[in-house]
């Protein structure tokens, strides 16, 4: 059974628009942080250029665009260090690196993928949208389209990655790909399920709110991202 301490902070830092290797360094110095306890568990919310992303399992068949079509609409490829397939990350899109330490939650890597896929059915239910879990399948669905990806990596009970939710995405990009290695399931956003574009600063207090009231924190310490990033260079 995991220790699970009673009072515990949560640091939030909104980077904006952040290039995706530039926001993967960030986690990596964070995660070295949290490791020695010289940091608290933190969250970043951000978005992406157009990045396609190929977790540690990724089938690079299902990267469809060939390097002249990478290049024309300007997508960078990454192959990465996360759990899962390949994904598309983009303007519009919210992405939430957790960088946890589970061992003062719940020592559980299944509980921590429920979790998050509950914030997010949770910030959905708020905008009148009913989803759901794929038992076959990680990620928030609506029927067979699928909404919120996940893909996390876990060392010594740290967390990194984390999920990446559409909200005003250009759902077109992610025709580039076979998005997760999925053949026969489609994905959505909050804006074509609303059929209106969604303010993202307000989607983004609802996600840290459910963040919070799931994962069980008691205070949520707001970081500015010049702050933020001034102190990870000094240090």
């Amino acid at each position: 059974m995991a220790n699970q301490s009673t009072y515990r902070n949560l640091n939030y830092c909104d980077l904006g628009l952040i290039d995706y290797k530039q926001a993967w360094d960030l986690q990596y110095d964070t995660f070295a942080k949290r490791l020695k306890d010289e940091t608290e568990d933190t969250l970043f919310l951000l978005q992406h250029p157009h990045t396609y992303t190929l977790g540690k399992v990724a089938d690079k068949e299902n990267l469809l665009s060939n390097d002249e079509q990478l290049k024309e609409l300007g997508i960078n490829v990454y192959e990465i260090d996360r759990g899962g397939d390949i994904t598309y990350h983009g303007p519009g899109q919210i992405v939430g690196y957790p960088i946890l330490k589970l061992s003062n939650w719940k020592e559980d890597t299944h509980a921590y993928l429920r979790g998050l896929e509950e914030v997010i059915i949770q910030t959905c239910a708020e905008y009148g949208l009913k989803t759901e879990r794929n038992p076959n399948y990680t990620g928030v669905w609506i029927e067979n389209r699928k909404i919120a990806a996940i893909g996390i990596k876990v060392s010594r009970w740290v967390t990194m990655h984390g999920f990446a939710f559409n909200v005003n995405t250009d759902l077109s990009y992610f025709g580039g790909i076979i998005p997760c290695g999925i053949k026969d399931k489609d994905v959505t956003s909050l804006q074509r399920e609303l059929v209106r574009e969604i303010d993202l600063d307000e989607v983004k207090l609802k996600l840290v709110s459910n963040f919070k009231k799931f994962f069980g924190y008691s205070e949520i310490k707001t970081m500015h991202k010049e702050n933020f990033l001034q102190t990870v260079l000094q240090s």
